[in-house]
């Protein structure tokens, strides 16, 4: 057995977490955008961040709190997604580009192809 096997943990699965974090890092700056006083700067910077951050471990994490795959789809679309039109916001043309068509082509590698996450019963150990 490798470690790889063990862990269960592919190249795109890394990849899929730098995008994860990314995400929180882009909706937290654009968040900070928002507003007129910096009051409103800080909280939309700290709150948009939070929110995704609660999203993701309520419905998408592989441990999520409630494990209802249609809400964990939902809410990787609405984070993602929201990240991507942030991009756009926040970061020069050529970069959200980049963003976009990493973020879509790592989520698509997620669901579909050689590494696709699939359900595996539980052994009985």
């Amino acid at each position: 057995m490798t470690a790889r096997s063990v862990a269960g943990v592919n190249a795109n699965d890394v990849i899929a977490f730098g995008v994860e974090v990314l995400a929180v890092v882009l909706l937290a700056v654009w968040g900070a955008t928002l507003g007129t006083t910096t009051a409103a700067h800080v909280l939309g910077g700290v709150l948009v961040p939070t929110a995704a951050v609660t999203l993701w471990g309520l419905f998408a994490a592989p441990r999520a709190v409630v494990q209802v795959p249609v809400l964990g789809v939902l809410t990787k679309v609405v984070v993602l997604g929201g990240a991507a039109v942030a991009a756009f916001a926040v970061l020069p043309l050529a970069w959200a580009v980049v963003v976009a068509v990493v973020v879509v082509v790592n989520t698509a590698l997620t669901w579909f192809g050689p590494f696709a996450r699939r359900k595996t019963s539980p052994s009985s150990s």
